[in-house]
């Protein structure tokens, strides 16, 4: 008996959704790297990229505990000498909800081309509708 190895010819993507109402961003975060890595298969080979594509609804209603919303701190450099910019979670979640959930989760994917690859599959959507039902996504529970 051998052991069976996933190559891109034999990969086969599922979507699934997953609803961030109530949920802790950490949550969230990390149901959607498993899914988009793959690691939920029974075929898992992990130099290959088997992940699936994973929908984020109602990201606006992710939840921080404790004190993350006003103590949390998202920087960024604008490529100027001297401008290093800083943004609370709290402005950051009013403003652009999905980038916090897809910032949460390319932090759990590995750094190579395969976690560049898989957080191309992510579509995070800050309200209930999102315009992928054509490809009959799966609600997920976690």
């Amino acid at each position: 008996m051998s052991t069976f190895m996933a190559n891109a010819q034999n990969v086969e993507r599922a979507w699934y959704v997953l609803d961030a109402a109530g949920k802790t961003l950490g949550d969230v975060a990390v149901e959607a790297a498993v899914l988009l890595r793959g690691k939920h298969k029974v075929t898992f080979t992990p130099h290959v990229d088997c992940g699936d594509n994973v929908i984020v609804i109602n990201a606006d209603k992710v939840v921080l505990t404790g004190k993350k919303l006003d103590q949390k701190v998202y920087y960024h450099h604008t490529g100027y000498i001297g401008h290093m910019k800083s943004v609370k979670y709290r402005t950051l979640m009013g403003t652009k909800p999905a980038f916090v959930v897809t910032k949460a989760v390319k932090g759990m994917l590995p750094a190579n081309s395969i976690g560049r690859k898989a957080i191309t599959r992510l579509h995070v959507y800050a309200g209930a509708e999102h315009p992928h039902a054509a490809q009959k996504p799966v609600a997920r529970e976690f």
